[in-house]
């Protein structure tokens, strides 16, 4: 919907092999599409590897969609891929796709077991990837990107985080003032209750040793209350973690063409410092 808009823009060699034990592996930049990672259709990921992979220095961006824990797919990332690769064109990239959600079926844990399962797929695909990683989600998939990254990353492999329009406190009131909003949760945990509104909110996994973190919101988002990207900017300052906050005169991702062009420019900066 709105990720059309926001995604549709773009921004902004190597010598001879070195014979030595460190130098990079030489091999053509592959693209992988719809590679299985689970038994189930929708654990699909499509793999981008460059042109020059060394498992010291290759760094590998995750990116995660939205479309509220219940739709979406990972083709609607598929143009951030394309940006993503102009900033970083050393990195490899991993377009996740996930198991949808059902309020038969919630996301959690289900989403976050998906996403430590690519982890493994990737650290034993032999694909000579360095364990420096960062994660680039949308909405939902913004979510699951903090939450996997603050609460499930016990070696701190995760170095930086990008959440664009991304929600923070299930329990910030908040959201019981906005309907829209809470039609959302019950996609997300069968159990409404404070502690486990808790226990799948990203901001109550922060603590010293997270990933430095960069939030996109809009001011007059429908889904995500105003209130959520200051309220986890708050606790991350409280620890000292390093982490932008930037708000812009827009919705749910319906960024302008400027912003937009801001927002891919300071991701650019902030992934560089810190991944």
């Amino acid at each position: 919907m709105y990720l059309i808009l926001f995604l549709t823009t773009g921004l902004w060699g190597c010598s001879d092999d070195d014979k030595s034990s460190d130098a990079p592996v030489k091999l053509e930049a592959q693209t992988l599409k719809n590679v299985s990672y689970g038994a189930d259709s929708e654990q699909k990921i499509d793999i981008y590897l460059p042109e020059r992979i060394n498992n010291n220095s290759t760094k590998v961006l995750f990116l995660v969609h939205g479309g509220g824990w219940s739709s979406g797919t990972k083709e609607d990332m598929t143009a951030s891929v394309t940006i993503a690769k102009q900033l970083f064109p050393d990195h490899a990239f991993v377009n996740i796709g996930y198991r949808l959600a059902t309020t038969a079926s919630p996301a959690y844990p289900k989403q976050i077991d998906d996403i430590k399962s690519v982890i493994s797929f990737i650290e034993k695909s032999g694909y000579s990837l360095s364990q420096n990683y960062a994660f680039l989600g949308v909405s939902a998939g913004a979510h699951l990107s903090m939450l996997y990254a603050y609460g499930f990353d016990p070696d701190h492999h995760v170095k930086a985080v990008c959440s664009i329009v991304g929600p923070t406190d299930f329990n910030d009131p908040a959201y019981a003032e906005s309907p829209i909003a809470a039609a959302l949760v019950p996609y997300l945990t069968s159990d409404i209750t404070p502690d486990f509104l808790a226990e799948v909110s990203p901001i109550s996994h922060v603590s010293a040793t997270v990933a430095p973190t960069i939030q996109f919101m809009g001011n007059d988002d429908p889904l995500i209350p105003a209130s959520q990207g200051p309220r986890l900017k708050m606790k991350l300052d409280s620890f000292d973690v390093s982490n932008e906050l930037h708000i812009y005169n827009a919705g749910h991702g319906d960024f302008s063409l400027v912003d937009t062009q801001d927002i891919y420019a300071k991701l650019g900066v902030f992934f560089s410092a810190h991944f």
